[in-house]
Parts: C-alpha cells; sequence; structure tokens
C-alpha cells in the first residue's frame, strides 16, 4: 500500500529540494490560469503549493482542479526550490489520490473574508476547527495542559479520575443535572470535590485531575459554559490555605511560560505573551468592597463579586499595574460547607482573579467531621446525602485544602479571546446541546 504522507508542509526543508515527497491534506484553494494550476494544499501544520504544469501531465493538472475546495488528496513529487511561493518550495505532481470529495456549497468557508456568524460556525464546527486560528488555540492549549502534568508532578501529586456520575451534589445548591441511574437518582459531578477530598484520608496526600464541570446555571454570557475543565487539585498536611495559593500561582506560572514557548500559534493569533509577576497580590475580601465603593461600586457584606463588580476591580488592579491577584477572607456564608471558617463570620477561602475574571476558587476545607456536619446543616443540607463522603472524615483526616481552575477561562485571559466557547472544542451553554 503506498504511504499517503512522507512529510508535512513545515517538515520539507532544502535537503528535500530534488527529491519526491507525499504530502496529504485539504484543498484550501485553486487557481487554474490554463496551462498551469496552483493548488494550496492545508495540513495539520501548515499549508503548501502543489503547481500542475499542463506540459508535464494534462490529465493530471485537470483531475486537480475539477475537484472542490476541502476535498481531501494525497499527492506525490518532486519539491523544486522556488523563492516565490509560500515556504520557499512548491511540489511538482506525479500522481495523486483523492481521499475524499467535499460537497458543494460549502456550510462554511475556511479561508473565506467574510466571516461567518457565531452560530453557524460551532453549527458546523468540524470545519470551523480546520481554521489556523481555531487550531492555533488548541494546540496552545494541548501545550498549557501538558505544562500542568509537568509542574505538578515535578512537585510530587498524583493524577487521579474521580466519578462524573454522583449519587449527591458536590457542593449543594441546585444547579446540577439530574439524571436517572438504573432504579435511583444521580447527578452528573458539579466538580470532583467530594472525591478528591476523600483521597486525603487514603494517604495520597497530593493529587490532582483534569476534570470535567458539569452545572445547569442558567447562564448566557461570554464567560459561562454548562460543560467545563478544570484542573482541579487538593492538598494534604498543610497549616494554612496559603500553601495552595502558592502551588496555583507557581501552576499559573508555568502555563503562562509554556504558552510563550508557541511561537507560530501565538503569531497566528497575533498574540504576545509577558510573564506574570510573581508573588500575586492577596487582598481582602474587605479591601475589595472598599476599592469598589471609591467607584461607587456597592457591594453588600457577605454577597459574592458578580461580573460587573469583577470588570471594575479588575480595572482597579490594573491601574496599579496588577493582572493576577487573589481575593482571600472571603465571608464565610458566601463559601461552600466545606470551606474552613476563620473565626465567626471569615473563611479561608480564596478566589485567583485575573484582569476582572474569576479563574480559581479554593480554600482550606473543614478536616472535623463534627464542624463539617454543623455546616452541611447551617446551609440547608442533610449529612444521610453525604453518608459516602463524611465516612472518610471519621477515621482519620488530616488538615488539607485545594483548588479548582477554570482551563478555558484561563485561555480566555491568555489569549484575549472574547467569548469563551472559542476555548472548548464542543461547547455546551443553555442552548447548544449539539453537535
Amino acid at each position: 500500500m503506498a504511504q499517503m504522507r512522507s512529510h508535512y508542509s513545515i517538515d520539507i526543508s532544502e535537503k528535500e529540494y530534488n527529491t519526491q515527497v507525499t504530502v496529504a491534506g485539504w484543498i484550501e484553494d485553486i487557481r487554474n490560469i490554463g496551462a498551469i494550476a496552483f493548488i494550496i494544499i492545508r495540513d495539520n501544520k501548515g499549508t503548501l503549493q502543489v503547481t500542475a504544469l499542463k506540459k508535464h501531465n494534462e490529465q493530471l493538472l485537470q483531475q486537480l482542479t475539477a475537484l472542490p475546495r476541502e476535498s481531501v488528496i494525497s499527492v506525490s513529487g518532486m519539491v523544486k526550490e522556488n523563492a516565490k511561493v509560500r515556504n520557499g518550495y512548491e511540489i511538482i505532481p506525479e500522481s495523486v489520490e483523492v481521499l475524499s470529495i467535499a460537497e458543494t456549497p460549502l456550510p462554511l468557508g475556511v479561508v473565506d473574508k467574510v466571516e461567518a456568524d457565531f452560530d453557524t460556525r460551532l453549527d458546523n464546527r468540524f470545519i470551523d476547527l480546520r481554521k489556523r486560528e481555531q487550531l492555533a488555540i488548541f494546540k496552545i492549549r494541548s501545550e498549557v495542559i501538558g505544562a500542568v502534568h509537568d509542574y505538578l508532578r515535578e512537585r510530587g501529586f498524583l493524577e487521579v479520575h474521580t466519578p462524573n456520575i454522583i449519587p449527591s451534589c458536590s457542593e449543594g445548591g441546585t444547579d446540577v443535572f439530574k439524571i436517572r441511574y438504573f432504579e435511583k437518582e444521580a447527578y452528573l459531578a458539579q466538580s470532583p470535590q467530594l472525591y478528591k477530598q476523600s483521597l486525603m484520608a487514603t494517604g495520597f496526600d497530593h493529587v490532582y485531575e483534569i476534570a470535567w464541570y458539569f452545572r445547569a446555571e442558567e447562564h448566557n454570557t461570554r464567560r459561562h459554559l454548562n460543560e467545563s475543565t478544570a484542573v482541579d487539585l487538593e492538598m494534604a498536611f498543610i497549616s494554612s490555605e496559603e500553601e495552595v495559593m502558592q502551588i496555583l500561582e507557581g501552576l499559573v506560572n508555568a502555563m503562562w511560560l509554556r504558552a510563550g514557548t508557541c511561537d507560530t500559534e501565538l503569531a497566528v493569533l497575533n498574540r504576545t505573551i509577558s510573564v506574570p509577576k510573581l508573588p500575586f497580590p492577596r487582598i481582602t475580601y474587605d479591601d475589595v468592597l472598599t476599592k469598589l465603593a471609591k467607584r461607587d461600586v456597592q457591594v453588600t457584606w457577605g454577597a459574592d463579586l458578580g461580573i460587573e463588580e469583577e470588570r471594575v476591580l479588575g480595572d482597579i488592579m490594573k491601574e496599579e499595574g496588577v493582572d493576577f491577584y487573589f481575593i482571600t477572607r472571603y465571608p464565610l456564608e458566601s463559601k461552600p460547607f466545606y470551606t474552613m471558617p476563620e473565626g465567626e463570620k471569615l473563611s479561608r477561602g480564596f478566589d485567583l482573579e485575573c484582569m476582572g475574571v474569576e479563574l480559581a476558587s479554593g480554600s482550606q476545607r473543614i478536616h472535623h467531621v463534627d464542624l463539617l456536619m454543623k455546616r452541611m446543616k447551617t446551609l440547608g443540607l442533610d449529612p444521610k446525602d453525604f453518608d459516602f463522603y463524611l465516612k472518610a472524615f471519621r477515621y482519620g483526616m488530616p488538615p488539607h485544602g485545594g483548588f479548582g481552575f477554570g482551563i478555558e477561562r484561563f485561555l480566555m485571559r491568555l489569549l484575549d479571546i472574547p467569548n469563551i466557547r472559542e476555548c472548548i472544542l464542543f461547547p455546551r451553554d443553555r442552548t447548544r446541546l449539539s453537535p
């Protein structure tokens, strides 16, 4: 069987000139001027030009120029240096294998100058993802997730995978997707929270997961998804939430630095990456309210910050030369039941924000079962619904803490992308269940 590809477009260099290669990909464009035709082929790493000559092989020229755009072909031919074309070379074809013929008209253009509306793009996501800009986002996404694994494993964290079908709500509340699990009622996990805390009782000490979040929140904004991904982490034998924040800021820095190595993709997106300054400032919830009040933005003490309040705070911090910042000492009433109290009204919870967008939320957790049950009851939760979770706290649970860090929101800030739906392959929101 003939080889469909010997080289990608960027793999061909001077040493391949005047040699035979086989390339494969999608036909991005065809320009036929009679005696000669230029066919642009796109692969996963770039584009290249195939130059078909009538005098060389008229039948091959006719075969190539008759194909619709976005058809898939494999071409074998001779590499010739040509400083006037992209990549500095062209391929003179000797044979072509048509692998798939695209129907016409295309539901969505790939290199067309007229941009389609967002819904049309998402309805035809498989074509939308052929665009260089979209591919660049997901190549960078892959790199920064690779940085997550490298950074955390170097610090002794064990990667785990916890269930997405669970018997009780991860964080309480009503924003959950209920499902039928045979004869029982179950839920899609809001986060791995209950399981990763349970693992702190096993002696694993440090765990992390690239997790899926399922949240039935009726948002329809540019920064919310109903199915999203996150770095979820838990670590035991901590003295305070400060140790967790140090891991988080180091992780963000490592991801940011790794993104900075993606020169080709950043150039496609016309983005530059500047290194964040460590450590990130810590500002208390009360200090945040004071800053906002000076801008005539009033927040009732105890309330969580909304989108507008976060935006204004981001502007304030930007004026102070700060992109990343932790908000600490949140009111206990605004945090989940497992958050460790700090006195009567405050908590050891924190959020990490970047330029007015919340990226992560975490805390030191409660590790005493009696206090945990008390907090559940205060928030209207029945401890009987959390038997499997509470059991782990009855037989030796060390002090611990952790966070959940949104991958899509991180990419939004990193690459200055206005809509979070650009940062996940097949977005799920309030109105979209397909493709």
